[in-house]
């Protein structure tokens, strides 16, 4: 069946599914961290296995745009639920984390009453969803696990620090494996942590890559305004969060405007988080303010035209543990783009751009700041670059070629 869905698949494309192997399965999908279809991954695996035939509800938090409490959009049931607060600090998690225990378990209480529940997939973080899930699991119904980050390593990486948190993280991540039936892995570095820590069995395990959907993803006309009048543009797409090295990129940028007098580069930065403002501080108290912006959480119309204009897009995610086995779909977007990427050197980021990014030394922002320098000075090699990771996309990553196994992990949980 594998090679059939990946024939019948156009780039992007979850439309269509021959056979409909999924067909009456009711499926439930619970995620915390983003409202849906904001999460462009739970959204596509959602679309995915309605496309295969199932019974689709979400239950998510409500965020910026998608305020309305339940929605069904392409077929699919949209349940959001309010949260206090962003969370800063063990106070503001633990109020965070216990009112969406609350309403995720209202809510599945009420898609199982209205029409049931065969399998219940958890996307983390956190790794408490497993909580929501138990109880049901008592009546037959499996509980996938889909693996979005380690969170005793994102623990470690918020707050240098390990300690009682830490190893809560760790014995959270132990139940929430022991809970699951089959766990879905963003990538082999997951997939060899739910083997050795979680303890799953290899055919459990199954890795489903966050790739694009080129449908979506696809580039537009460049807009000089991003620009601003100046010869070159550096782009960057993510979470503006204090373990994404945006500090590094400011340090860096300061390198190349204030001790190399590099006028000629604006650098265009999307995306919200926690550190937004802070990060704005900092780039006025550097003396960046004319040759940053920071758009915030943008429309796809701006998020696609910055991309579409930058001559060279950057990931300053710092080496660690976290950032080092983790897969980044910021480069996956650059590559659906044909950008050329510069980005430090973690494993998983050099699986994923192979030849279409050069990698700068370990946190290093003077070596991040000569490798943009390079790319900037050669378009040819630029061109190239980005030509080899569009290839990549299409050929590996794409979201059609991750239909299948997506597909063989309800498969396998529900044949159990």
């Amino acid at each position: 069946m594998d090679d059939m869905l990946a024939e019948n698949l156009s780039l992007g494309s979850t439309d269509f599914i021959p056979e409909q192997p999924l067909s009456g399965r009711r499926v439930l999908i619970i995620v915390e961290n983003l409202p849906v279809p904001f999460d462009r991954r739970v959204w596509m695996e959602a679309r995915t296995l309605k496309a295969a035939g199932a019974n689709v509800s979400v239950i998510c938090p409500v965020g910026k745009g998608h305020e309305t409490r339940f929605e069904t959009l392409e077929g699919i049931d949209i349940y959001r639920h309010p949260l206090p607060l962003d969370a800063s600090g063990a106070l503001g998690y633990l109020l965070e984390y216990g009112a969406a225990l609350f309403w995720e378990t209202w809510l599945a209480l009420k898609v199982w009453r209205r029409q049931g529940i065969d399998v219940i997939q958890g996307c983390n973080p956190p790794d408490l969803i497993f909580l929501v899930a138990l109880p049901f699991k008592l009546f037959g119904v499996k509980y996938l696990f889909d693996h979005h980050d380690i969170n005793p390593e994102l623990y470690e990486a918020k707050f240098d620090k390990r300690g009682f948190f830490w190893r809560l993280m760790v014995l959270f991540e132990r139940l929430t494996f022991r809970a699951a039936d089959v766990s879905v892995a963003t990538n082999e570095s997951y997939r060899r942590i739910a083997k050795e820590r979680g303890g799953m069995a290899d055919d459990d395990v199954f890795v489903v890559r966050s790739g694009p959907d080129l449908n979506r993803v696809r580039p537009v006309v460049p807009a000089p305004k991003w620009k601003k009048g100046r010869a070159h543009m550096v782009g960057y797409v993510g979470v503006t969060g204090d373990q994404e090295g945006i500090d590094l990129l400011l340090e860096s940028i300061a390198h190349l405007v204030k001790t190399k007098g590099r006028d000629d580069i604006q650098f265009v930065l999307v995306g919200g988080g926690p550190s937004l403002d802070k990060l704005k501080v900092m780039a006025h108290e550097m003396g960046l303010d004319a040759h940053v912006t920071f758009i915030g959480r943008a429309p796809d119309q701006d998020l696609f035209e910055v991309l579409s204009t930058a001559d060279v897009c950057v990931n300053p995610d710092r080496v660690t543990p976290m950032n080092d086995k983790s897969t980044m779909n910021k480069i996956l977007e650059y590559m659906a783009f044909s950008k050329p990427i510069v980005q430090f050197d973690v494993t998983e980021g050099r699986y994923s751009a192979g030849e279409a990014s050069l990698y700068a030394t370990a946190n290093d922002i003077v070596d991040f700041a000569d490798k943009i320098e390079v790319l900037l000075a050669d378009p040819d090699r630029c061109a190239e670059m980005g030509r080899i990771g569009r290839a990549r996309v299409e050929v590996q990553f794409a979201w059609p070629h991750q239909v299948p196994k997506l597909v063989a992990a309800y498969e396998r949980i529900l044949s159990r």
